[in-house]
């Protein structure tokens, strides 16, 4: 428990109304507000919170902060700040006690690869010996306790929230999702990274950043200290032209930088002579600063490479043994939905993966192509009120990589499903590749199955792990995996 004249001092804050009141919780949704919580009034781009104001007050709440003057009729303490959003990060940290600074915590950003870098980080702690936490795209977990995501970064207060807890429940390393819009939004402000991870950048969320530009100078936030504090080492995948990029602007600031890489011999961290099969994964071999080492690993695709790499340089920045790195790559299968083969006895290669981008699909297709002499079936669509400048470019790449491709619906939301698919069907069409349109998902899922023969390789790519749909604005039960299942099930030869 903290009082608000020491929360003010914290935030530099200007405190009107009693100093002496008590706060053990903080947020910024009114419905959460109780006896105790501080209530962070944002104006946003919809709501403004300001209007909740006497319902967090009869809820209990003893202060509030904001950006604007306090009102005549508001008698508890009143904190008025320059940003509220800042305020909310800083205070959540300062009420939950700082467990950032108390946990080895590590940040992946990055297009692609976060929730798979995540997960095998989360393992190679536990191979090392220490108790873990995860704040991922598909769950939150302490230990063997799990949650679904609610999103992939939560708000700053119940990050802080889940930390604290973390270290209540003993963990001594946690491994976090940051994703650009979230950091943008100021959520990840005043975490101390122990490690900080860069994947890659490629073509998303333009709808938001507007430009590539802009969407990298959000992520690079998490490196150079605009968040508070610098990460204590940075890893950087120096593959991709926006992670050199980064690596330059980093060492000329005299950060620490640990780079990998599968082609270039020179980086810190390097993958040779990859092999990749549907049946036993992937192997290796593995060059760091520390020694080498052989890797086998259940996770298919090159990739996943980039990813092993990635969580290899974080595990050996906390002083992780590699023994124990080889020992945790040796049993991970990684983050569900990611390159998913769906389990059968009619002998088809069914692969559910989440590639929602251009980059990560066109990544996925060369995976399946490596693996199969056989036909590559895409079932794919885009969401809707989401970027459409990626609808082409996925259709494209759908058609160069593919025999046949369905395009179908993948989260509509509110949109035309008919008015998405022709967008991508523009891509498809350049490519000359045979393509079918069938904007019911299961439908589709059932007809790529039946086209299905040995050899092939059916690819339902752009959900994932996901167990809905949202078709306007209702959420409907759906998982590509279990709906593949059936569809195989429903084979007159099954």
């Amino acid at each position: 428990m903290i009082r608000t004249d020491q929360i003010a001092a914290e935030l530099g804050a200007e405190l009107t109304g009693p100093g002496d009141a008590v706060v053990d919780d903080i947020t910024h949704d009114s419905r959460q507000a109780r006896t105790g919580t501080a209530f962070v009034a944002i104006r946003g781009t919809t709501v403004d919170g300001h209007r909740f104001l006497d319902d967090v007050v009869r809820r209990g709440a003893p202060a509030i902060i904001s950006e604007m003057e306090r009102p005549a009729r508001f008698h508890g303490a009143w904190l008025r700040v320059a940003d509220a959003r800042k305020a909310l990060a800083k205070a959540a940290s300062v009420i939950n006690g700082d467990p950032s600074h108390r946990l080895d915590l590590v940040g992946i950003t990055g297009t692609n690869g976060k929730t798979t870098t995540t997960y095998l980080c989360r393992m190679l702690a536990e191979s090392a010996g220490h108790r873990a936490a995860m704040l991922s795209t598909v769950e939150y977990r302490i230990g063997d306790e799990s949650v679904p995501a609610v999103r992939t970064t939560p708000e700053a207060s119940d990050t802080n929230r889940f930390l604290r807890r973390a270290v209540e429940n003993r963990c001594d390393m946690a491994v976090m999702e940051a994703s650009s819009q979230a950091i943008d939004l100021d959520r990840c402000d005043f975490l101390k990274f122990k490690v900080a991870i860069f994947t890659n950048l490629t073509r998303d969320h333009l709808d938001y950043h507007g430009t590539m530009e802009n969407y990298f100078d959000a992520k690079k936030k998490l490196f150079d200290g605009r968040l508070g504090d610098k990460p204590g080492s940075s890893v950087v995948n120096v593959d991709d032209e926006w992670g050199r990029k980064l690596v330059d602007d980093l060492r000329r600031e005299g950060q620490r930088v640990v780079t990998f890489s599968q082609n270039s011999a020179t980086a810190d961290l390097s993958a040779r002579n990859v092999e990749v099969s549907l049946l036993t994964g992937t192997s290796f071999h593995l060059d760091t600063p520390t020694g080498v080492r052989d890797i086998n690993s259940p996770l298919v695709g090159k990739p996943h490479v980039y990813n092993m790499l990635a969580a290899t340089a974080a595990a050996l920045e906390l002083g992780y043994s590699l023994e124990s790195v080889a020992a945790g790559l040796a049993i991970c299968a990684g983050a569900p939905g990611r390159f998913e083969r769906v389990p059968n006895e009619a002998g088809l290669a069914v692969v559910v993966d989440y590639a929602h981008t251009d980059d990560a699909l066109l990544n996925t297709l060369s995976t399946a192509r490596e693996l199969t002499d056989g036909r590559i079936i895409t079932i794919f669509g885009c969401g809707g009120d989401r970027d459409r400048t990626k609808r082409v470019p996925m259709g494209q790449i759908a058609g160069r990589g593919s025999d046949l491709v369905v395009i179908t619906s993948d989260n509509p939301r509110t949109e035309n499903p008919l008015e998405i698919i022709k967008e991508i069907e523009v891509g498809v069409k350049e490519t000359g590749t045979p393509y079918v349109v069938n904007p019911d998902r299961r439908d589709a899922i059932y007809r790529a199955v039946r086209e299905a023969r040995a050899g092939d390789v059916v690819l339902i790519a752009g959900k994932g792990h996901e167990n809905y749909q949202i078709i306007g604005d209702q959420k409907f039960d759906f998982d590509d995996r279990k709906v593949a299942a059936e569809a195989i099930q429903a084979l007159p030869e099954a």
